[in-house]
């Protein structure tokens, strides 16, 4: 599996999104003996890696929906020294509470989210992710379930329901037009390849819009595998369990790629970091103080020079808390 791209092993098929801050953030969480690090979508195990490197007696809880994903994960952790420290779970990652009662856990006290698509899953061309070549309209991430593949949505979904996709998705400007063109193409034959889906999109969006912006496809391309895998739903119960797995003193470190997915972050983080006194009482009482605090201000985003160099890291978000208080509150 490791050779099937291009012959090059995990490390030099993908470049970890702000790594070093990430493992900044992480790091100091995890020094004690027996410290539990879960990486909720470990992909191609670049973030974990530097992890376990800078926190040597912390243990890895990896975690990932992608079975190919996470056979490259174990060989990169073997050759990099680390292996033996790793536990690889084929989970999804709102599923953190049951991998941790499965394995005897109580907790953890390091969370990394590095959300949307691997670079790994980019490069397999048969899953239908890339635009850029011709293959089936899959985009499952765990190929391995029977849920519904791309091509089944463009066939099945009334034009309404194509275009909010597309919309809220993807950010899609011309949802409307597109979501039409698929429904008038289907009535003679449905579309089952990323081409065929390439070139009605080249037709249905306006010449003057194509010079800008990236490749018209983007936009359609995210939605569908958003939407596929239901990303935005589990991550929604994803963030709630990692936060609520935190010990005392725990981190946790989230990265998002796509303007819903950092909406949900940041709801979520900001009810944990807010006090839940009631307005105009004179002192906080101990337990209306939050349970988290922030530990970057708002969103980090990559620098110039790392945009430039990786071109995941032109839209990523980082946002990151440490648990405060043990006392769990209503939320």
């Amino acid at each position: 599996m490791e050779q099937a791209q291009h012959g090059l092993p995990a490390e030099d098929r993908h470049v970890p999104v702000l790594l070093a801050t990430s493992v900044d953030l992480l790091a100091p969480a995890l020094q004690q003996p027996g410290a539990i690090h879960i990486d909720a979508t470990l992909g191609m195990g670049g973030h974990a890696a530097a992890v376990l490197q800078a926190a040597p007696q912390a243990r890895l809880i990896g975690i990932d929906r992608d079975p190919q994903a996470l056979d490259l994960a174990r060989q990169r952790l073997d050759r990099e020294g680390v292996g033996e420290r790793a536990t690889l779970v084929h989970a999804t990652y709102d599923q953190i509470p049951e991998v941790l009662e499965d394995l005897g856990l109580d907790g953890a006290h390091g969370v990394m989210m590095d959300l949307g698509l691997s670079s790994f899953q980019i490069d397999t061309a048969d899953r239908g992710f890339s635009y850029s070549v011709d293959a089936p309209l899959d985009m499952r991430m765990d190929t391995s379930s029977d849920g519904p593949t791309a091509a089944d949505l463009l066939r099945d979904l009334p034009e309404a329901e194509l275009s909010r996709l597309l919309h809220e998705l993807g950010d899609e400007r011309f949802a409307r037009r597109i979501a039409r063109r698929i429904v008038e193409q289907r009535e003679t034959a449905p579309l089952t390849r990323s081409g065929e889906l390439v070139e009605l999109l080249d037709r249905a969006i306006p010449a003057a819009s194509k010079a800008s912006g990236g490749h018209p496809a983007k936009r359609t391309f995210q939605a569908l595998r958003i939407a596929v895998n239901e990303e935005l739903e589990i991550l929604a119960a994803a963030i709630e369990s990692a936060l609520d797995c935190l010990h005392v003193g725990g981190r946790i470190v989230v990265e998002s790629y796509h303007s819903g997915e950092d909406r949900l972050v940041k709801t979520a983080f900001t009810r944990r970091t807010r006090s839940s006194a009631p307005p105009g009482l004179p002192v906080e009482l101990e337990e209306h103080k939050p349970s988290f605090a922030p530990l970057v201000r708002g969103a980090f985003q990559a620098d110039e020079s790392e945009r430039g160099g990786n071109p995941r890291a032109a839209s990523v978000r980082l946002r990151a808390l440490t648990r405060t208080r043990p006392a769990e509150r209503t939320h």
